[in-house]
């Protein structure tokens, strides 16, 4: 099963770490973020990945043509530049990079990938957020509810921290919790192919009038995860994901 990560989007809130790389080659842990979500997919057995670019496309291209250079080590002959690359870990992924335009909105991305995907079910998500996400346990519901697609819907991280109080009494503190009330687009979606037909061109983002079409006709099912999801939208989420990384406490490392 194929895997489309969205990943051409500017990422304008994050300009400190934008303005020379996309947003997915945003670094947690010393790793860009794209390698975290490709790493939740490949935990689970999916192994195959469409990533759509856009904005500063050279540079994820790159990090991939790079990718075994980078972490193994090297023997270079300089008198005609030959380069051995040694043996070390390697993940066993099958990466199709796809330029998918600078300004397409997200809907056009994905429909711009309709020759890469043939008829078959696939996966879809963006290119900034992390999950402990039951992959195997979404596509099973999937199939079940006999829709075109399932998204993943999840309890938005809070900006701020929660106290309850009980008769001026502190009963329950809880700094950032995830909220218990409302549910929203958390992507990590499912898809059939005959979807693209929502999408009609690059100026249409997925999330407003395809979504919206098939919830009124009753093609969009929901997995409810009630576990950790979280966004990289701004610096501070930056800083949260790169300190439960450093403390060895992130909820979406189910790799080994």
């Amino acid at each position: 099963m194929k895997i489309v990560i969205l990943a051409g989007g500017l990422g304008t809130r994050l300009q400190e770490e934008t303005t020379l790389k996309p947003k997915p080659m945003v670094e947690i842990g010393g790793k860009p973020i794209l390698w975290h979500i490709m790493n939740i997919y490949a935990a689970q057995g999916f192994n195959e990945f469409i990533i759509a670019l856009g904005y500063r496309s050279e540079v994820i291209k790159s990090y991939f043509l790079n990718f075994h250079a980078y972490r193994k080590d090297l023997t270079i002959d300089l008198h005609d530049g030959k380069v051995d690359i040694h043996d070390g870990e390697s993940e066993n992924w099958r990466v199709h990079l796809v330029d998918t335009g600078a300004n397409t909105q997200t809907g056009g991305r994905l429909k711009r990938l309709a020759k890469w995907l043939g008829n078959e079910t696939f996966m879809m998500t963006y290119g900034d957020g992390v999950g402990d996400i039951d992959l195997n346990r979404l596509l099973a519901l999937h199939r079940e509810s006999g829709k075109l697609a399932t998204v993943t819907a999840v309890h938005p991280p809070s900006r701020f921290g929660e106290i309850v109080i009980n008769d001026h009494q502190v009963s329950h503190f809880d700094e950032k919790p995830q909220t218990a009330e409302g549910w929203i687009n958390g992507g990590f979606f499912v898809l059939e192919c005959p979807v693209l037909d929502y999408i009609e061109g690059d100026s249409i983002p997925w999330e407003r009038a395809p979504l919206q079409h098939l919830a009124a006709e009753g093609q969009l099912n929901a997995y409810k995860h009630r576990g950790f999801w979280h966004c990289m939208d701004t610096m501070r989420d930056v800083e949260l994901l790169e300190k439960l990384w450093v403390e060895e406490n992130a909820p979406w490392k189910i790799w080994k």
